[in-house]
């Protein structure tokens, strides 16, 4: 086991001449600023730790999904949707379509073709992907009849089938609004069941994130009324069909209830400016967004649309011609970071219901720093006496441990910066436990060769043996803590997941420094020593 090839001690040595590369970067992290690195190539050594929020300093945010607004938004498509099977597949009148209490109600007035919009109206149920603790799955909506009336009803695994979805779509678009903000990489996690955490690094000043984070970002087009004004409306009764929204730029505007064009169809926005020089935001449609935007402008030249964002009008121009293409430009009182910040609202998507603000807090850099120096110190006292008592222990032995300790450490620092892991407080817990379960790893073998010389064995065949054997209690004692680490980091969440990421990686570049590295030094340290038929002494 002592034995290796030539291939075998290059490839050792690159892993080392690697790791030495690659960690130098997170040593000396200010030699390589991002701005300056954007553009290398993955393979030249530049990337480094990411620091996280306790080591950092940043913005941390705990946000709150409306339940009921998402519930209630949910009821709105399920409304639209039976509204619209029954008018263009079923081709049936109807009457008393309404929200119930939790459920929808729609009376068929034509008996003759109820089996078929029953039919039809059963197909608005989908199977949820989860059966609960039974495992059989169910529908998110239960549809019955009774008469000429028929409900729809979400069901309790539907609802929260959808929640579920909210959330998961909710964190999506969070962290793209963020990634805008060019930050260092958020921790964006989910904490409860409606409840979000966002913890950027580096970012000081929530007031953007908390602008960025906190609107839902729902946008709509709409016409304007053609002829009626609000005052109109309010002093004799809103129109049917037709809705009173404020406008940003001060008053109101009579909108149609229905949606010309939606939100979801826009797939670029960017700031601008217009022809007299004013931010702006300029959007532009997909496909079939650009055919509704066109056909909607071609056919109602001369009226006004109103573009909606989160229930007001931040705009409302007049349609001079069609407009082809799917591009357009919103004008208003912008300054050239609210342009922006809109643009970044508009390319992330909506928001699936509104999010509140739980809990704010700042982390300050000193505070940070104050985090980092107490860690470093802990990690430095925590090497140099392990590498004291290792030496002390085992003599020249304990000198190739603690080289082989060193290149672990080297080892651990470049893959983090290679995966573009985040080093928090814990994270450096992880590497200093690290540390001491490589050290425990040296001690086996140590041990045991020391009980192999002991037997009576031959210095070689002892240390042989003592590699040999002592892996099989490496590997039982490093697996059953990976095992551990791999629950923290599924179970576990933020300061959590950062320690069992640490320990993780460190469990396996202490497996190969105690069982490779140390054993080619040893091996190359019996070959010279044995040099000439002199007789060795294992010095441990």
């Amino acid at each position: 086991m002592l034995h290796f090839s030539r291939a075998k001690k290059i490839a050792v040595l690159i892993a080392c001449l690697a790791a030495a590369l690659y960690s130098f970067p997170s040593m000396v992290p200010h030699w390589f600023p991002l701005e300056k690195t954007k553009g290398w190539p993955a393979l030249v050594p530049h990337k480094t730790i990411k620091l996280g929020l306790d080591l950092q300093g940043g913005s941390h945010l705990l946000l709150a999904l409306d339940e009921v607004e998402l519930r209630r938004a949910w009821f709105e498509e399920i409304l639209d949707d039976v509204r619209a099977r029954l008018r263009n597949t079923v081709k049936v009148r109807f009457s008393g379509l309404a929200l119930v209490g939790d459920k929808v109600q729609v009376k068929i007035d034509e008996p003759e073709k109820l089996e078929a919009a029953f039919s039809e109206l059963a197909k608005i149920a989908q199977q949820t992907r989860s059966g609960g603790l039974t495992g059989i799955g169910g529908y998110d909506v239960e549809v019955k009849r009774d008469g000429q009336l028929i409900t729809l009803q979400p069901t309790e695994q539907g609802l929260r089938e959808k929640i579920t979805s909210g959330m998961t779509a909710a964190i999506e678009t969070i962290r793209r609004r963020v990634d805008a903000l060019g930050t260092t990489e958020p921790n964006i996690v989910r904490q409860g069941s409606n409840q979000i955490v966002v913890q950027v690094p580096g970012l000081t000043d929530p007031a953007k994130l908390k602008e960025l984070v906190g609107k839902t970002a729902k946008m709509t087009f709409h016409f304007v009324h053609p002829s009626r004004t609000v005052l109109d409306a309010r002093r004799e009764q809103v129109p049917p069909g037709y809705i009173i929204l404020p406008s940003q730029e001060g008053g109101e505007e009579l909108i149609e209830r229905r949606v010309m064009v939606h939100g979801e169809d826009l797939v670029n926005a960017f700031q601008g400016f217009d022809e007299y020089n004013r931010p702006s935001v300029n959007f532009r449609f997909n496909p079939a967004g650009a055919r509704k935007f066109y056909d909607a402008t071609r056919n109602n030249v001369g009226r006004r649309f109103a573009i909606v964002l989160d229930g007001k009008v931040i705009s409302a121009p007049q349609i001079i011609s069609a407009i082809p293409g799917g591009s357009g430009q919103i004008t208003g009182s912008f300054t050239t970071e609210s342009a922006n910040n809109l643009a970044i609202l508009l390319r992330s998507g909506a928001l699936p219901a509104t999010l509140t603000i739980v809990e704010e807090r700042t982390v300050g850099a000193s505070l940070g720093q104050d985090s980092i120096n107490a860690g470093t110190f802990a990690a430095i006292i925590g090497c140099i006496t392990t590498a004291i008592l290792v030496i002390i222990a085992y003599g020249t032995f304990g000198v190739f441990a603690v080289l082989a300790l060193a290149i672990n450490g080297l080892m651990l620092l470049a893959i983090m910066s290679l995966l573009g892991a985040t080093l928090t407080l814990p994270g450096i817990a992880g590497i200093v436990l690290t540390i001491g379960m490589a050290v425990d790893s040296n001690v086996l073998i140590f041990e045991r060769i020391r009980e192999e010389l002991r037997n009576g064995k031959t210095p070689i065949n002892a240390v042989d043996a003592g590699f040999s054997r002592a892996l099989v209690a490496i590997a039982d004692s490093q697996l059953t803590t990976l095992a551990a680490a791999l629950l923290m980091f599924g179970l576990g969440s933020g300061p959590v997941r950062g320690f069992a990421v640490t320990l993780s990686i460190g469990i396996f570049t202490s497996v190969f420094t105690a069982v490779t590295v140390t054993r080619l030094i040893v091996s190359q340290w019996i070959q010279f020593a044995s040099r000439g038929n002199r007789k060795i002494v294992v010095p441990i």
